[in-house]
């Protein structure tokens, strides 16, 4: 297969501007995926506590307000949805 220099110097312009295209899109995506990873975590932690605390009458609502906030926060999160549940509702 021969390659000239011109399709040489297309495909060098072709993986820059993907590598250009790559880095201002990274930022964005980033942090994207750091949200879905601290939701998931934030469900994990929301399951746990309502597997383990069922028996003692200790559940917490599994929506996607508390999972950001289980996930973002971590155990404080956690001990701030008790809060919000057992002391302002009565």
């Amino acid at each position: 297969m021969n390659v000239t220099t011109e399709q040489m110097v297309l495909i060098g312009a072709g993986v820059l501007l993907l590598m250009v295209a790559g880095h201002f899109f990274w930022r964005p995506m980033r942090w994207l995926f750091t949200l879905a990873f601290n939701s998931l975590l934030g469900v994990l932690m929301l399951g746990g506590t309502n597997l383990l605390g069922a028996s003692f009458g200790l559940t917490l609502p599994l929506n996607p307000v508390s999972a950001l906030i289980a996930g973002f926060l971590g155990i404080p999160g956690m001990a701030l949805l008790l809060m919000l549940k057992y002391f302002m509702i009565l």
